[in-house]
């Protein structure tokens, strides 16, 4: 501030600046709190947990995330998200030989032998149709928390047409040795449980969604549960 100014003249406008910047601040503080007010836990509902126990000697390493200990805390997202991946069509690289692909997104992901599909060996992909494009802030995937066990090679992407030749996103990627060759990733591996994994999309605009995996760390199978897409139509 100019030092030429009378004292009293200099201390009013010091005053000045500091009352702007606290009304600055108060106004900053208000529009977090109405985004606060905003968002909601997402509706997601899960299932219970395995009976078969945990194993002795789970896998350890820096690209793995130890079992959770507790709850997760909540996912919040804008209120009026919902599940637009339930009863939608799914599609896969390969045909299941055990289940039926509309297992997918039938809304059912309980520890059951009957609630999981099988795929074959390799890298493998089911794909969710939406219908139309969607708004997505979070997807929640089980592949199979019947055991305590790690799948290999977690990839989500979405796309704006079946063939994923169109505005392809990658919204995770645990694949850090790049084994399935659609890049290395650098999200950790994470064990199966009752919570499932969700992932923050960012409110990401997409029709298509499509899940890869390679594998677990008990079997060379591919298994999915359930598929969970939260949003809400593109505007």
């Amino acid at each position: 501030m100019n030092q030429t100014l009378p004292v009293s003249l200099r201390l009013t406008l010091g005053m000045g600046v500091a009352a702007a910047v606290f009304v600055l601040s108060l106004a900053s503080s208000r529009v977090s709190a109405a985004d606060d007010k905003a968002l909601k836990p997402l509706p997601i509902k899960f299932p219970e947990p395995t009976l078969r126990g945990t194993p002795e000697d789970l896998p350890s390493g820096p690209n793995i995330d130890p079992p959770p200990k507790e709850d997760p805390a909540p996912f919040l997202a804008p209120e009026g998200v919902k599940n637009v991946a339930l009863g939608k069509t799914v599609t896969s690289s390969v045909k299941p030989f055990t289940g039926e692909l509309s297992q997918v997104t039938d809304g059912k992901k309980e520890a059951f032998d009957s609630d999981a599909i099988e795929m074959r060996s390799g890298s493998q992909w089911v794909q969710v149709d939406l219908g139309a494009s969607h708004t997505i802030y979070a997807v929640a995937l089980w592949h199979d928390h019947r055991y305590i066990q790690i799948t290999r090679d977690v990839i989500l992407q979405v796309a704006d047409d079946a063939e994923f030749t169109q505005n392809v996103r990658t919204l995770y990627n645990n694949d850090f040795d790049d084994s399935s060759k659609k890049g290395p990733g650098t999200d950790k591996e994470y064990f199966e449980t009752k919570y499932g994994k969700v992932i923050d999309a960012k409110g990401t605009k997409a029709r298509y969604l499509r899940g890869f995996s390679k594998g677990t760390s008990l079997t060379a199978l591919n298994c999915w549960q359930e598929i969970e897409v939260y949003g809400v139509p593109a505007q």
